[in-house]
């Protein structure tokens, strides 16, 4: 094999172990065994967020102890806001 197929053979071998499949897997792939993933989706998180007032939220991310993370506006300032698994929305960094 040449130098410049191996070259090639090792860039598509990274592409596959880091391309869309990787960074598409579920959070709860890093969580720990024991911790249980709520049925909660990323519409339950918006609509609760700005129903308390929010607006233009996005970036939406869920951890492995249930709370969503958000980037949002509250009256035209960014802010980044959290969801409890409670359904109590908070501001971070208050």
């Amino acid at each position: 094999m040449s130098r410049n197929s191996s070259m090639i053979a090792v860039a598509l071998t990274l592409m596959l172990l880091t391309g869309p499949a990787f960074i598409s897997a579920p959070a709860h792939g890093a969580c720990d065994p024991g911790e249980r993933i709520d049925g909660s989706t990323v519409a339950d998180a918006r609509k609760k967020i700005e129903g308390a007032g929010y607006q233009k939220v996005r970036d939406l991310k869920k951890g492995c102890d249930n709370y969503w993370h958000a980037k949002a506006e509250k009256d035209g300032k960014p802010v980044f806001v959290v969801l409890s698994p409670q359904g109590e929305v908070m501001q971070e960094g208050e």
